[in-house]
């Protein structure tokens, strides 16, 4: 069934936020549609990225952070993938002493 032609089944239309929520004042895209003035351009489209440094958005991260950053899960893959080569190499040598 086509989407739009009384055949909603419970869907709801999305409500996206107001793009004026978003300023750019004190964060990078302030910068860059500086420069881009100072150029004679501008960039429309800038308040867009504006949310990525606003809110519970932001956060300050460090170095060590960005680091660290899905530290957990790779750890996990790393184990994993370390086991199920350990249990295939030692069914390798099984194999071989036969």
């Amino acid at each position: 069934m086509a989407h739009g032609h009384g055949h909603e089944h419970g869907h709801c239309k999305l409500k996206l936020p107001d793009y004026k929520q978003w300023k750019t004042e004190e964060t990078p895209v302030e910068t860059v549609q500086e420069k881009l003035a100072a150029g004679g351009l501008r960039d429309p489209w800038g308040r867009n990225e504006a949310w990525r440094y606003m809110g519970g958005f932001a956060n300050n991260g460090s170095f060590v952070g960005a680091l660290l950053k899905g530290f957990k899960w790779g750890f996990a893959a790393f184990v994993v993938a370390g086991g199920a080569e350990y249990y295939l190499e030692s069914q390798n040598k099984v194999k071989k002493h036969h």
